[in-house]
């Protein structure tokens, strides 16, 4: 039986590593951590998680990304099955400890007996050898025109953005409070700063005067996903922009005073002995000591202890509906197979869902089985058309899953609608998931 190299040892590698290896195809996972570094990684382990350590909603009545939690653990993801061991309180969130989840991950693959490790860069593909291309968003410049070659495309690039993490004995809990939005999950999940009005202005115009990373020259025509935007950019597109996005004050009463917050930052635990919290929301571009001098104008943080500044990356996509056939191969060399962010989907369960199809469908054509598309009226079914044909070539970008994907129901309205599409897409992954697992 041929070997499937996977290239990539984030959340889509490692799943689709995962899934080739329990379906008996052995695997070499390519990883070029620790040999070549990135800007965003800290460690050299498999499957960390660089920027925030939310999986965001676990609701799978009426999220779309909860609905996707769902469907990839019914499908024995490898990815969900760690995230739920290491989950932390997060009200209706899905966040993990993200060392332990990446320790975790870790382990599983390197003790699996038909996955084989290589440390070390790819710079070039071998379009006979089956390939799952799970490289990421920062994938390196050699491989990246190693792509470009063989799609005759250039690879499209846009920003990501790094929230600093605080210590948590550090924040003054005199001034802040546990509380989750709308008192979900344990209701007392988030670490809540509040500002009065002259505080939030102040605040804002510290942000927006603070001084930034600067662009490089080939940088200059690039953008930033809407989806983590630095929260700078936020500010400079209005005054009230941030209040009615993550510094919203809705749902929260501040115990320590009796005058209602006119905006709140929320801090989320990162890891499982609650030492370490994020800022949610706060990517930033800018210099690290701007960061501490304006961040500890937040009230309860005015002492605050960086484990991790905030920071910012280039990200790498290709243009997926254009180059991909539907069952992720490079439709000019079949062979290739892509997965997860530099595919062209964002978020962390999205990348780690392609990577479970790529490893699904790079499995049965090893062994020369037929493997049927997850229905479209799915989540996975839904965000794998969207990649593969669904979305406008000229204008795709990278993309969370949504119901706007998912073939319209139009007989309900309002709430009840999106639990029409949860429970139609539960229905209708039974059926697949025996065809699958019975090729398993």
């Amino acid at each position: 039986m041929k070997k499937v190299h996977v290239i990539g040892g984030g959340l889509a590698g490692c799943e689709a590593a995962w899934q080739l290896a329990i379906r008996g195809v052995p695997v070499v996972l390519h990883e070029m951590r620790p040999a070549v570094t990135t800007p965003a990684h800290q460690s050299d382990q498999l499957a960390e998680l660089v920027c925030s350590n939310s999986l965001r909603s676990d609701d799978s009545d009426y999220n779309a990304v909860g609905l996707l939690h769902d469907e990839m653990r019914r499908a024995g993801s490898l990815i969900l099955r760690v995230a739920d061991q290491h989950r932390l309180p997060a009200g209706g969130a899905l966040a993990v400890d993200r060392d332990l989840f990446a320790a975790d991950i870790t382990r599983e693959i390197a003790a699996h007996p038909l996955i084989e490790i290589v440390h070390g860069e790819v710079t070039r593909l071998d379009t006979e050898q089956p390939t799952i291309v799970a490289s990421g968003p920062l994938t390196s410049d050699a491989l990246a025109q190693e792509i470009r070659k063989l799609t005759s495309e250039d690879s499209l690039h846009f920003f990501d953005a790094i929230a600093p993490i605080i210590e948590r004995e550090s924040i003054d809990m005199s001034k802040a409070w546990m509380q989750s939005r709308y008192d979900k999950g344990d209701g007392s999940d988030y670490i809540n700063c509040a500002l009065d009005k002259e505080q939030y202005n102040a605040f804002l115009d510290a942000l927006l005067g603070a001084e930034k990373v600067a662009f490089k020259e080939w940088e200059q025509n690039t953008s930033y996903f809407e989806g983590c935007l630095p929260i700078e950019i936020m500010a400079a597109r209005g005054r009230e922009t941030l209040r009615f996005g993550p510094m919203k004050p809705v749902g929260l009463t501040n115990p320590n005073s009796d005058r209602r917050p006119y905006a709140v930052i929320q801090l989320r635990q990162d890891n499982a002995l609650g030492t370490l919290w994020n800022i949610v929301g706060f990517q930033t571009k800018m210099k690290y000591g701007e960061q501490e001098r304006v961040f500890r104008m937040i009230p309860g943080l005015e002492q605050a202890a960086f484990a991790r500044l905030g920071g910012i990356h280039r990200n790498t996509f290709i243009n997926s509906p254009k180059l991909l056939g539907h069952r992720l191969e490079l439709k000019a060399h079949p062979a290739i197979r892509f997965a997860g962010q530099v595919m062209g989907v964002e978020g962390y369960v999205e990348s780690a869902s392609m990577g479970f199809l790529a490893g699904l469908f790079a499995a049965a054509e090893v062994k020369g089985e037929a493997c049927p598309a997850p229905p479209r009226t799915t989540a996975l079914g839904a965000l794998l058309a969207h990649v593969t044909g669904d979305a406008e070539a000229e204008t795709f970008q990278p993309m969370n899953v949504n119901f706007s994907l998912f073939p319209p129901i139009t007989s309900i309205k309002g709430r009840e609608r999106k639990r029409a599409y949860t429970q139609r897409a539960k229905e209708d992954l039974s059926p697949w998931i025996d065809a699958i697992t019975s090729h398993s």
